[in-house]
């Protein structure tokens, strides 16, 4: 298998890993639905419709953010709308998302790198915890930085790697695809992403190379 194809089927591994759960739970709950008289059997059902429906939505949007080709015009996001996006896919979550960020207009080639490093910060604090990201625009060059904080936290050491391209081919697996493929989208923007880990806390920068 080709590079390239390898590439996608991975990427596909990982979307589907992220929408199974939801979704099965969401099937669940219209199989309980067509299966059983209690009211309150019911009740639980449609609230777990509801919830794994929003779910699912959530990181279908996401997903597209972050690895979607654009079928809109332009070069540039509206800020808000990204926000929007990321907030939605940490609602209820164990992560809390803040935000410092002095620009209203994002490029779609930022927002992509943004979204996959907010996903990979997230993913240092599997105890839950904060996230901060912090956006500057200095004459129309913004650079990023991702802060978590949280018991534990914790950079893996293969997604460390697959950052700064370290892997083998054949070392790519699902879960090192998304931070091998914010990497690549970084250098293919002249960007540098650098890591920082200390003490319950790792932080990310991402500058001109």
């Amino acid at each position: 298998m080709s590079s390239e194809l390898r590439l996608a089927a991975l990427l596909c591994s990982r979307v589907c890993h992220d929408l199974i759960s939801p979704v099965s739970a969401l099937n669940n709950g219209i199989e309980v639905l067509a299966d059983d008289d209690d009211d309150e059997m019911r009740e639980h059902a449609l609230t777990l419709i509801s919830m794994s429906g929003k779910q699912a939505s959530a990181k279908l949007q996401f997903a597209r953010l972050a690895y979607g080709a654009s079928t809109t015009s332009g070069d540039s996001l509206d800020f808000g709308e990204v926000r929007q996006v990321i907030d939605t896919l940490f609602e209820g979550g164990k992560v809390k998302v803040h935000w410092n960020v002095q620009t209203h207009t994002v490029g779609r080639s930022f927002v992509k790198i943004l979204a996959n490093l907010v996903l990979i910060a997230a993913d240092c604090i599997p105890r839950g915890g904060s996230l901060t990201v912090h956006i500057t625009d200095q004459d129309g060059r913004q650079t990023l930085k991702i802060s978590s904080e949280g018991d534990r936290a914790k950079l893996n050491e293969d997604v460390g790697r697959a950052l700064k391209d370290e892997l083998e081919g054949e070392e790519l697996n699902p879960r090192s695809i998304q931070p091998f493929l914010t990497g690549l989208l970084a250098r293919e923007e002249g960007l540098r992403i650098e890591d920082r880990c200390e003490e319950n806390a790792v932080t990310f920068l991402v500058n001109a190379d």
